[in-house]
Protein backbone atom coordinates (compact mmCIF):
# COMPACT_ATOMS: atom_id res chain seq x y z
CA UNK A 1 0.00 0.00 0.00
CA UNK A 2 0.90 3.64 -0.67
CA UNK A 3 -0.21 6.59 0.85
CA UNK A 4 -0.10 9.89 -1.18
CA UNK A 5 -1.47 13.23 -0.80
CA UNK A 6 -1.73 17.13 -2.05
CA UNK A 7 -3.99 19.89 -1.29
CA UNK A 8 -5.64 21.48 -3.98
CA UNK A 9 -5.38 25.48 -4.72
CA UNK A 10 -9.13 26.31 -3.08
CA UNK A 11 -8.09 24.42 -0.06
CA UNK A 12 -9.75 20.93 -0.53
CA UNK A 13 -7.44 18.28 0.97
CA UNK A 14 -6.51 15.20 -1.21
CA UNK A 15 -5.21 11.70 0.50
CA UNK A 16 -5.02 8.07 -0.47
CA UNK A 17 -3.92 5.04 0.49
CA UNK A 18 -3.31 3.09 -2.84
CA UNK A 19 -3.48 -1.16 -3.47
CA UNK A 20 -3.46 -2.30 -6.33
CA UNK A 21 -4.30 -6.27 -4.70
CA UNK A 22 -8.14 -5.05 -4.31
CA UNK A 23 -10.35 -5.43 -6.70
CA UNK A 24 -12.83 -2.31 -5.14
CA UNK A 25 -12.41 1.44 -4.54
CA UNK A 26 -13.94 3.34 -1.61
CA UNK A 27 -13.79 7.68 -1.78
CA UNK A 28 -15.44 9.59 1.05
CA UNK A 29 -15.79 13.23 1.56
CA UNK A 30 -15.01 14.26 5.01
CA UNK A 31 -16.88 17.35 6.01
CA UNK A 32 -15.25 18.69 9.64
CA UNK A 33 -19.28 20.48 10.47
CA UNK A 34 -21.35 18.32 12.99
CA UNK A 35 -23.52 19.48 15.43
CA UNK A 36 -21.14 21.00 17.73
CA UNK A 37 -21.53 23.66 14.92
CA UNK A 38 -24.45 24.09 14.90
CA UNK A 39 -25.80 26.91 16.84
CA UNK A 40 -29.26 26.84 18.84
CA UNK A 41 -31.29 28.29 15.82
CA UNK A 42 -30.39 25.80 13.08
CA UNK A 43 -29.70 22.82 15.89
CA UNK A 44 -30.66 19.36 13.47
CA UNK A 45 -29.51 21.26 10.28
CA UNK A 46 -26.34 19.15 9.84
CA UNK A 47 -27.94 15.99 9.73
CA UNK A 48 -30.95 17.52 7.59
CA UNK A 49 -28.56 18.90 4.96
CA UNK A 50 -27.08 15.52 4.66
CA UNK A 51 -30.48 13.86 3.30
CA UNK A 52 -30.59 17.11 1.54
CA UNK A 53 -28.06 16.28 -0.71
CA UNK A 54 -29.12 13.52 -2.12
CA UNK A 55 -32.06 15.14 -2.98
CA UNK A 56 -29.82 16.15 -6.14
CA UNK A 57 -27.94 19.17 -7.43
CA UNK A 58 -29.20 21.38 -10.35
CA UNK A 59 -27.59 19.18 -12.87
CA UNK A 60 -29.18 15.91 -11.18
CA UNK A 61 -32.04 14.66 -9.54
CA UNK A 62 -33.19 12.56 -6.56
CA UNK A 63 -33.94 10.20 -9.27
CA UNK A 64 -31.11 10.82 -11.02
CA UNK A 65 -28.60 10.15 -8.49
CA UNK A 66 -30.34 6.51 -7.19
CA UNK A 67 -29.86 5.71 -10.72
CA UNK A 68 -26.86 6.20 -11.03
CA UNK A 69 -25.43 4.89 -7.93
CA UNK A 70 -27.57 1.74 -8.98
CA UNK A 71 -26.01 1.53 -12.29
CA UNK A 72 -22.62 1.72 -11.03
CA UNK A 73 -22.75 -0.90 -8.53
CA UNK A 74 -21.91 1.40 -6.15
CA UNK A 75 -22.32 0.67 -2.21
CA UNK A 76 -23.06 4.11 -0.78
CA UNK A 77 -23.92 5.78 1.76
CA UNK A 78 -23.97 8.91 4.50
CA UNK A 79 -23.36 9.96 8.15
CA UNK A 80 -24.16 12.68 10.49
CA UNK A 81 -22.06 12.76 13.80
CA UNK A 82 -21.15 15.56 16.87
CA UNK A 83 -18.15 16.37 14.62
CA UNK A 84 -18.05 15.77 11.03
CA UNK A 85 -20.62 14.42 8.23
CA UNK A 86 -19.33 11.96 6.15
CA UNK A 87 -20.70 10.78 2.42
CA UNK A 88 -18.64 7.79 0.97
CA UNK A 89 -19.05 4.86 -1.50
CA UNK A 90 -17.33 1.67 -2.64
CA UNK A 91 -17.44 0.81 -6.47
CA UNK A 92 -15.44 -1.30 -9.04
CA UNK A 93 -12.32 0.66 -10.23
CA UNK A 94 -13.33 1.08 -13.45
CA UNK A 95 -16.42 3.23 -12.38
CA UNK A 96 -14.30 5.69 -10.01
CA UNK A 97 -15.09 8.66 -12.23
CA UNK A 98 -18.84 8.18 -12.12
CA UNK A 99 -18.75 7.96 -8.96
CA UNK A 100 -16.81 10.96 -7.88
CA UNK A 101 -17.94 12.93 -10.58
CA UNK A 102 -21.44 12.13 -8.84
CA UNK A 103 -20.86 12.91 -5.03
CA UNK A 104 -18.98 15.88 -5.91
CA UNK A 105 -21.80 17.84 -8.16
CA UNK A 106 -24.39 16.90 -5.14
CA UNK A 107 -21.56 18.01 -2.16
CA UNK A 108 -23.07 21.65 -4.31
CA UNK A 109 -27.47 20.59 -3.74
CA UNK A 110 -29.50 22.43 -4.85
CA UNK A 111 -31.46 22.40 -1.96
CA UNK A 112 -35.20 22.89 -3.18
CA UNK A 113 -37.96 24.39 -1.42
CA UNK A 114 -40.04 22.07 -2.18
CA UNK A 115 -37.35 18.89 -1.56
CA UNK A 116 -36.74 20.82 1.76
CA UNK A 117 -40.64 20.59 2.66
CA UNK A 118 -41.27 17.43 2.17
CA UNK A 119 -37.45 16.10 3.71
CA UNK A 120 -38.35 18.01 6.67
CA UNK A 121 -41.68 15.49 7.59
CA UNK A 122 -38.92 12.64 7.16
CA UNK A 123 -36.54 14.17 9.72
CA UNK A 124 -39.23 14.73 12.02
CA UNK A 125 -40.73 11.68 11.68
CA UNK A 126 -36.43 9.80 12.35
CA UNK A 127 -37.03 11.95 15.47
CA UNK A 128 -40.23 10.49 17.01
CA UNK A 129 -38.73 6.94 15.68
CA UNK A 130 -35.60 7.44 17.99
CA UNK A 131 -37.77 8.72 20.98
CA UNK A 132 -39.57 5.97 21.24
CA UNK A 133 -36.24 3.90 21.53
CA UNK A 134 -34.81 3.92 25.50
CA UNK A 135 -31.23 3.63 24.67
CA UNK A 136 -31.09 6.49 22.19
CA UNK A 137 -33.06 8.86 24.85
CA UNK A 138 -30.70 8.03 27.41
CA UNK A 139 -27.84 8.85 24.82
CA UNK A 140 -29.59 11.76 23.83
CA UNK A 141 -29.85 13.10 27.26
CA UNK A 142 -26.32 11.58 28.58
CA UNK A 143 -24.62 14.05 26.45
CA UNK A 144 -26.90 16.78 26.76
CA UNK A 145 -26.39 16.71 30.82
CA UNK A 146 -22.57 15.60 30.41
CA UNK A 147 -21.55 17.94 27.89
CA UNK A 148 -24.02 20.92 29.28
CA UNK A 149 -22.75 24.34 28.29
CA UNK A 150 -19.94 22.78 26.29
CA UNK A 151 -20.89 22.03 21.94
CA UNK A 152 -20.62 18.55 22.03
CA UNK A 153 -23.87 18.84 24.29
CA UNK A 154 -26.07 19.49 21.32
CA UNK A 155 -28.29 16.68 19.61
CA UNK A 156 -27.54 15.41 15.95
CA UNK A 157 -31.04 14.96 15.16
CA UNK A 158 -32.20 18.51 16.71
CA UNK A 159 -35.55 18.34 18.52
CA UNK A 160 -39.01 18.73 16.57
CA UNK A 161 -39.49 22.04 17.44
CA UNK A 162 -35.89 23.38 15.62
CA UNK A 163 -36.88 21.61 12.43
CA UNK A 164 -39.58 22.71 12.28
CA UNK A 165 -38.76 26.23 12.42
CA UNK A 166 -35.66 26.11 10.36
CA UNK A 167 -36.01 27.34 7.08
CA UNK A 168 -34.41 26.51 3.62
CA UNK A 169 -32.42 29.97 3.66
CA UNK A 170 -31.14 29.14 7.21
CA UNK A 171 -29.90 25.90 5.40
CA UNK A 172 -28.24 27.78 2.64
CA UNK A 173 -26.41 29.30 4.57
CA UNK A 174 -25.03 27.22 6.64
CA UNK A 175 -24.19 25.09 3.62
CA UNK A 176 -22.45 28.15 2.32
CA UNK A 177 -20.43 28.68 5.37
CA UNK A 178 -19.24 25.53 6.58
CA UNK A 179 -19.05 23.71 3.23
CA UNK A 180 -15.93 25.32 2.23
CA UNK A 181 -13.30 23.30 0.72
CA UNK A 182 -11.08 23.51 3.46
CA UNK A 183 -13.33 22.31 5.59
CA UNK A 184 -13.50 18.98 3.34
CA UNK A 185 -10.88 16.14 3.25
CA UNK A 186 -11.32 13.88 0.44
CA UNK A 187 -9.87 10.18 1.09
CA UNK A 188 -9.94 7.90 -1.51
CA UNK A 189 -8.67 4.37 -0.89
CA UNK A 190 -8.25 0.77 -2.98
CA UNK A 191 -7.26 0.30 -6.24
CA UNK A 192 -7.10 3.55 -8.02
CA UNK A 193 -4.12 5.74 -9.68
CA UNK A 194 -3.07 8.77 -7.78
CA UNK A 195 -3.05 10.86 -10.89
CA UNK A 196 -6.44 9.84 -11.55
CA UNK A 197 -7.75 11.45 -8.74
CA UNK A 198 -5.89 14.49 -8.73
CA UNK A 199 -7.35 14.88 -11.81
CA UNK A 200 -10.78 14.30 -11.13
CA UNK A 201 -10.21 16.15 -7.77
CA UNK A 202 -8.64 19.12 -9.70
CA UNK A 203 -12.10 18.89 -12.40
CA UNK A 204 -14.77 18.28 -9.84
CA UNK A 205 -14.24 19.88 -6.95
CA UNK A 206 -11.35 22.87 -7.72
CA UNK A 207 -14.15 25.47 -8.24
CA UNK A 208 -15.66 24.54 -4.56
CA UNK A 209 -15.18 28.00 -2.29
CA UNK A 210 -11.81 28.55 -0.82
CA UNK A 211 -12.22 29.14 3.32
CA UNK A 212 -11.67 27.04 6.16
CA UNK A 213 -13.86 27.14 9.75
CA UNK A 214 -13.16 27.06 12.99
CA UNK A 215 -14.21 25.17 16.33
CA UNK A 216 -13.63 25.82 19.75
CA UNK A 217 -11.42 22.57 20.98
CA UNK A 218 -11.23 23.52 24.86
CA UNK A 219 -11.42 20.21 26.99
CA UNK A 220 -14.99 19.96 28.44
CA UNK A 221 -15.42 20.02 32.33
CA UNK A 222 -18.81 18.03 32.98
CA UNK A 223 -20.63 19.29 35.62
CA UNK A 224 -22.06 15.41 36.40
CA UNK A 225 -25.42 14.79 37.54
CA UNK A 226 -28.24 12.27 37.49
CA UNK A 227 -31.52 12.59 35.28
CA UNK A 228 -34.57 9.87 35.30
CA UNK A 229 -36.81 9.80 33.25
CA UNK A 230 -39.67 7.43 33.77
CA UNK A 231 -41.79 5.83 31.44
CA UNK A 232 -44.26 3.44 33.13
CA UNK A 233 -45.05 0.87 30.20
CA UNK A 234 -41.11 -0.12 29.67
CA UNK A 235 -39.87 -3.37 30.43
CA UNK A 236 -36.48 -2.86 31.72
CA UNK A 237 -34.54 -0.04 32.49
CA UNK A 238 -32.10 1.55 30.80
CA UNK A 239 -28.33 3.29 32.30
CA UNK A 240 -25.85 5.32 31.18
CA UNK A 241 -23.15 6.85 32.41
CA UNK A 242 -20.61 9.19 31.32
CA UNK A 243 -17.16 10.49 32.61
CA UNK A 244 -14.15 12.27 31.08
CA UNK A 245 -11.68 10.47 29.17
CA UNK A 246 -8.42 11.35 26.51
CA UNK A 247 -9.49 13.53 23.41
CA UNK A 248 -8.79 12.24 19.86
CA UNK A 249 -5.33 14.38 20.02
CA UNK A 250 -4.15 12.32 23.49
CA UNK A 251 -1.87 9.48 23.54
CA UNK A 252 -3.28 8.08 26.00
CA UNK A 253 -6.49 7.07 23.39
CA UNK A 254 -4.77 3.72 22.29
CA UNK A 255 -4.20 2.72 26.06
CA UNK A 256 -8.38 4.08 26.53
CA UNK A 257 -9.33 1.82 23.86
CA UNK A 258 -7.53 -1.32 25.18
CA UNK A 259 -8.56 -0.19 28.34
CA UNK A 260 -12.52 -0.23 27.35
CA UNK A 261 -12.06 -3.63 25.86
CA UNK A 262 -10.72 -5.39 29.21
CA UNK A 263 -13.53 -3.82 31.29
CA UNK A 264 -16.71 -3.44 28.95
CA UNK A 265 -16.61 -5.61 25.50
CA UNK A 266 -19.80 -7.11 25.01
CA UNK A 267 -17.91 -10.62 25.11
CA UNK A 268 -14.91 -11.65 27.22
CA UNK A 269 -14.91 -8.59 29.88
CA UNK A 270 -14.71 -7.58 33.08
CA UNK A 271 -18.41 -6.48 33.08
CA UNK A 272 -19.54 -9.52 30.51
CA UNK A 273 -18.50 -12.05 32.98
CA UNK A 274 -20.31 -10.48 36.39
CA UNK A 275 -23.18 -9.11 35.13
CA UNK A 276 -24.26 -10.40 31.60
CA UNK A 277 -23.01 -14.02 31.55
CA UNK A 278 -24.70 -15.21 34.75
CA UNK A 279 -27.68 -13.45 33.17
CA UNK A 280 -27.70 -10.54 36.02
CA UNK A 281 -28.24 -7.99 33.05
CA UNK A 282 -28.98 -7.97 29.50
CA UNK A 283 -25.87 -5.67 28.57
CA UNK A 284 -23.00 -3.87 30.17
CA UNK A 285 -20.41 -2.43 28.51
CA UNK A 286 -18.66 0.28 28.78
CA UNK A 287 -16.81 2.32 25.36
CA UNK A 288 -14.30 4.79 24.91
CA UNK A 289 -15.52 7.60 22.79
CA UNK A 290 -12.65 10.26 21.23
CA UNK A 291 -13.63 13.84 20.37
CA UNK A 292 -11.89 17.00 19.13
CA UNK A 293 -10.23 18.05 22.29
CA UNK A 294 -12.36 16.01 24.77
CA UNK A 295 -13.09 12.29 25.54
CA UNK A 296 -16.13 10.20 27.50
CA UNK A 297 -16.15 6.39 28.79
CA UNK A 298 -19.44 5.56 28.04
CA UNK A 299 -21.25 3.19 29.88
CA UNK A 300 -24.77 0.92 29.50
CA UNK A 301 -26.73 -1.39 31.86
CA UNK A 302 -29.91 -2.86 30.58
CA UNK A 303 -31.66 -4.54 32.91
CA UNK A 304 -34.70 -5.58 35.15
CA UNK A 305 -35.76 -2.78 36.76
CA UNK A 306 -35.43 -4.29 40.67
CA UNK A 307 -31.63 -5.55 39.86
CA UNK A 308 -30.81 -2.03 38.86
CA UNK A 309 -29.27 -1.17 42.19
CA UNK A 310 -27.06 -3.93 42.59
CA UNK A 311 -26.26 -4.35 39.12
CA UNK A 312 -24.72 -0.53 39.21
CA UNK A 313 -22.88 -1.84 42.61
CA UNK A 314 -21.53 -4.30 40.72
CA UNK A 315 -19.92 -1.86 38.16
CA UNK A 316 -18.59 1.01 40.33
CA UNK A 317 -16.95 -2.20 42.24
CA UNK A 318 -15.11 -3.24 39.12
CA UNK A 319 -14.19 0.76 38.20
CA UNK A 320 -13.17 1.12 41.97
CA UNK A 321 -10.96 -2.05 41.54
CA UNK A 322 -9.77 -1.61 38.40
CA UNK A 323 -8.79 2.20 39.56
CA UNK A 324 -7.24 0.94 42.02
CA UNK A 325 -4.92 -1.94 40.94
CA UNK A 326 -5.16 -1.88 37.44
CA UNK A 327 -5.41 -4.46 34.95
CA UNK A 328 -3.49 -8.11 34.63
CA UNK A 329 -1.02 -8.83 32.03
CA UNK A 330 -3.43 -11.42 30.57
CA UNK A 331 -6.33 -8.96 30.02
CA UNK A 332 -3.74 -7.31 28.81
CA UNK A 333 -2.70 -9.58 25.66
CA UNK A 334 -5.96 -10.67 25.29
CA UNK A 335 -7.34 -6.72 24.45
CA UNK A 336 -4.59 -6.65 22.02
CA UNK A 337 -5.69 -9.70 20.32
CA UNK A 338 -9.35 -8.90 20.00
CA UNK A 339 -8.41 -5.26 18.61
CA UNK A 340 -5.91 -6.54 16.41
CA UNK A 341 -7.98 -8.89 14.76
CA UNK A 342 -10.77 -5.56 14.29
CA UNK A 343 -8.38 -3.53 12.85
CA UNK A 344 -6.93 -6.43 10.29
CA UNK A 345 -10.28 -7.40 9.62
CA UNK A 346 -11.93 -3.76 8.94
CA UNK A 347 -8.52 -3.29 6.55
CA UNK A 348 -9.10 -5.79 4.28
CA UNK A 349 -12.12 -3.66 2.62
CA UNK A 350 -11.70 -0.17 1.22
CA UNK A 351 -14.19 0.77 2.84
CA UNK A 352 -12.85 -0.04 6.42
CA UNK A 353 -9.60 1.75 5.38
CA UNK A 354 -11.50 4.47 4.57
CA UNK A 355 -12.97 5.27 7.92
CA UNK A 356 -10.00 5.47 9.44
CA UNK A 357 -7.89 6.89 6.93
CA UNK A 358 -10.02 10.03 6.90
CA UNK A 359 -10.26 10.41 10.52
CA UNK A 360 -6.38 10.57 11.51
CA UNK A 361 -6.40 13.26 8.68
CA UNK A 362 -9.36 15.08 10.22
CA UNK A 363 -8.24 15.12 13.85
CA UNK A 364 -4.63 14.79 13.61
CA UNK A 365 -3.07 15.80 10.12
CA UNK A 366 -1.52 12.00 10.16
CA UNK A 367 -1.69 9.13 8.14
CA UNK A 368 -1.39 5.66 9.62
CA UNK A 369 -0.78 2.57 8.02
CA UNK A 370 -2.61 -0.62 9.25
CA UNK A 371 0.81 -1.89 10.29
CA UNK A 372 1.09 1.22 12.35
CA UNK A 373 -1.63 0.89 14.59
CA UNK A 374 -0.45 -2.45 15.26
CA UNK A 375 2.79 -1.24 16.13
CA UNK A 376 1.23 1.18 18.72
CA UNK A 377 -1.02 -1.72 20.06
CA UNK A 378 1.30 -4.01 20.59
CA UNK A 379 3.37 -1.25 22.11
CA UNK A 380 0.56 -0.50 25.03
CA UNK A 381 1.69 -1.98 28.30
CA UNK A 382 0.20 -1.91 31.35
CA UNK A 383 1.73 1.23 33.19
CA UNK A 384 0.21 2.78 29.81
CA UNK A 385 -3.13 1.98 31.61
CA UNK A 386 -1.84 3.20 34.89
CA UNK A 387 -0.75 6.65 33.72
CA UNK A 388 -4.58 6.69 31.58
CA UNK A 389 -6.27 5.49 34.75
CA UNK A 390 -4.78 8.07 37.01
CA UNK A 391 -5.32 10.89 34.65
CA UNK A 392 -9.31 9.45 33.33
CA UNK A 393 -10.04 7.27 36.07
CA UNK A 394 -13.28 5.13 34.99
CA UNK A 395 -16.46 6.35 37.04
CA UNK A 396 -20.07 7.70 36.94
CA UNK A 397 -19.62 11.55 36.41
CA UNK A 398 -23.28 11.82 35.01
CA UNK A 399 -25.72 8.91 35.22
CA UNK A 400 -29.42 8.78 33.28
CA UNK A 401 -32.17 6.77 33.93
CA UNK A 402 -34.71 5.66 31.03
CA UNK A 403 -37.49 3.07 32.33
CA UNK A 404 -40.40 2.55 34.73
CA UNK A 405 -38.41 3.56 37.65
CA UNK A 406 -38.68 6.88 39.31
CA UNK A 407 -35.87 7.58 41.20
CA UNK A 408 -32.58 5.49 41.38
CA UNK A 409 -32.70 6.01 45.19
Amino acid sequence: MKFQQTQLANGLAVIAELNPAVHSVALGFFVRTGSRDETAAVSGVSHFLEHMVFKGSEKYSADDVNRIFDEVGAKYNAATAEEGTLFYGAVLPEYLPQAFELFANILRPALRQEDFDMEKNVILEEIGMYDDQPSFTAYENLMQTHFAGHPLGQSVLGTKASITALSCDQMRAYHRDRYLAGNVTLAIAGNTEWSQIVSLAEQHCGHWPTGTCGRATHEAKPPGGLKVITRPKSQQEHIMQMTPAPSAQNRLRFAAEILSVIVGDHSGSRLFWELVDPGLAEAADLDFNEYDGSGSYLTYLSSEPDAIADNLARIQAIFAEVNQHGIREDELEQAQNKVASRVVLRSERPTGRLSSLGGNWIYREEYRSVDDDLKELRGITSRDVRELLDAYPLGATTTVAVGPLESLA
